[in-house]
């Protein structure tokens, strides 16, 4: 799994999810979807499962689902939200 650091720097966003967020943000910019055929990280997580783009991005997608959906689920509140 990513962790989105650079050198010590914190993310600004201390929203819940926002690790989650960063990270899926990386690996689809660093995918070959966005690098070589130049498309936006939203067509390319909407388009099937072609290879170019890795399993970790829609790992990291169904995370981010989850935690964002913690955050409605009033069952989540003694449990703590997913993600990190």
């Amino acid at each position: 799994m990513m962790k989105y650091s650079v050198d010590g720097e914190e993310l600004a966003d201390k929203s819940p999810c926002a690790g989650v967020r960063a990270d899926l943000k990386m690996c689809l910019l660093e995918s070959d979807c966005c690098k070589k055929e130049r498309k936006t990280p939203r067509e390319c997580l909407l388009k099937p499962r072609d290879g170019s783009v890795p399993n970790e991005c829609f790992v990291l997608r169904n995370t981010f689902f989850e935690c964002k959906r913690s955050m409605l689920d009033n069952r989540q509140r003694f449990r703590g939200r997913k993600g990190y």
